[in-house]
């Protein structure tokens, strides 16, 4: 069996950049098809610029990367300058991208490119607000036969919200995309808060990735050396959760995860609860399971994963 094609959409976000640099260090697991930004963590004339940046880092000029929506289907845009900084990818030196942008609109890619592929054939990898793939569902819904499975970042049941007392953060910043997303019928497997804050990026952890001493590992320790301020303040952990790769890291080794299949729905009227994912764990209201709801893993497992495949970086 070929390495699984994949369509990675995502709007970096210290996370979302080394979910990409786990992502490209894989290439016999993973091709993948194009890189997919959105507004969220920052404007998407950010998101797309880090994108092409983190493909600079990689050493990665195969790579395509597409803008794409610069605002929810709905709300006004959300963004978190608090937790990333000003560029989204605080902690390293943010400059002019080598990488081309694409001039074909994100949500084109992913509608031609789904159109032209089998049946069945390729995985999404959502780690922002997903406003790309709900905008692409509702311009053509023929595309959701091509797709294998949906792996997300986002929601939270037993964590609570990271944005609003209730909400996690990508989907409160357009929750009518992710209704979208969630009632496409596609299997979803998704990686919400309770399982990402169990991946806590301690000194001992970006220490190891920073001795492998590449490009790649020196950026992922300065972004980690930014990111892990807010959420060791936040929750008072030893570092912060590192949220997106957990989706890449699902794809190369599931076998590091625990997940349920159970009913999501989401919130999209109530001003108090916009955005809370209503996870039906123990199958009280008889709704057919529409998510694998993933709540555990081996976090020693993930970082020995990460440091290894960042480690595949040349020096």
């Amino acid at each position: 069996m070929g390495a699984e094609k994949i369509i990675i959409d995502c709007d970096p976000g210290q996370d979302d950049a080394i979910n990409l640099l786990l992502a490209m260090s894989s290439p016999a697991e993973l091709e993948i098809l194009g890189i997919t930004t959105v507004a969220g963590n920052v404007p998407l004339e950010f998101t797309q610029r880090n994108a092409r940046l983190i493909c600079d880092v990689a050493d990665r000029g195969d790579m395509r990367v597409y803008a794409g929506c610069p605002r929810p289907m709905v709300r006004p845009l959300l963004t978190a300058e608090k937790v990333h900084g000003g560029t989204g990818i605080d902690g390293i030196e943010v400059g002019t991208p080598k990488q081309p942008l694409q001039q074909r609109h994100a949500v084109d890619f992913i509608v031609d490119t789904l159109l032209a592929a089998d049946d069945a054939s390729i995985t999404l990898v959502p780690t922002g607000p997903l406003t790309n793939i709900a905008m692409a569902i509702v311009k053509d819904p023929s595309i959701l036969a091509k797709v294998r499975r949906i792996v997300l970042m986002g929601g939270a049941m037993r964590e609570g919200g990271n944005f609003s007392p209730s909400a996690e953060f990508n989907i409160l910043v357009d929750p009518h995309a992710a209704q979208v997303v969630f009632e496409c019928g596609r299997p979803l497997v998704v990686m919400g808060l309770d399982v990402t804050h169990q991946v806590i990026a301690t000194r001992e952890r970006v220490a190891r990735i920073a001795a492998l001493a590449n490009p790649a590992a020196l950026a992922t320790a300065g972004m980690l050396g930014f990111f892990n301020r807010h959420d060791s303040k936040k929750y008072g952990y030893e570092g912060a959760p590192l949220h997106d790769p957990c989706t890449v890291a699902w794809l190369l080794c599931p076998e590091l995860f625990d997940g349920h299949d159970c009913n999501v729905v989401v919130e999209t009227a109530s001003p108090l609860t916009m955005g809370h994912t209503a996870v039906d764990f123990w199958g009280v209201t008889g709704r057919r399971p529409n998510a694998t709801w993933v709540h555990a893993v081996d976090a020693d497992g993930f970082y020995d994963l990460l440091v290894e495949r960042i480690g595949r970086y040349s020096t």
